[in-house]
């Protein structure tokens, strides 16, 4: 009996800052693949790297920014790509970033918004990140996150 493929190849971050007013995520408008969305950060995980070694350097590569934190958002990322026929999981991680810090943004980008959840919500292509926003909002933003999630050495 034929099987779908099931694949995990890449690793996707939200970062998070609080301001006096709110907490905001920062979207970012894609220039390559999904050309013109507005993503979170993401990317392919390297050779002898972990996930979140991945998120990391992701977050660096994409928009200069070290977190003060990072977490495992315990959730999941996953999609059914059609033109490969497989399943697609990626571990989700959360980054909380200083108020203060200034995003550079790479050639991936063309542009970057620090919005609150609910507009970040309405501004994404997929249905999963609405899920894993929701989720993070809950999880980390309305309640402490669990002190067995943070990642240390990161």
């Amino acid at each position: 009996m034929p099987e779908i493929p099931i694949r995990s190849f890449f690793a996707s971050l939200v970062a998070v800052r609080e301001t006096e007013a709110r907490h905001e995520v920062l979207l970012l408008k894609r220039t390559q693949t999904l050309i013109g969305e507005w993503c979170q950060i993401a990317g392919s995980i390297e050779e002898g790297e972990t996930a979140w070694q991945t998120a990391l350097r992701e977050l660096d590569e994409e928009t200069g920014l070290k977190p003060d934190a990072l977490y495992s958002a315990d959730t999941c990322e996953q999609f059914y790509e059609a033109d490969r026929d497989a399943i697609t999981i990626a571990p989700v991680f959360v980054a909380f970033i200083d108020s203060a810090a200034d995003v550079s943004l790479n050639h991936e980008h063309s542009e970057y918004r620090w919005v609150g959840f609910e507009e970040a919500i309405e501004m994404v292509a997929f249905g999963g990140q609405r899920r894993v926003l929701s989720w993070i909002e809950d999880e980390f933003v309305k309640r402490s996150p669990s002190k067995h999630l943070l990642i240390k050495g990161s």
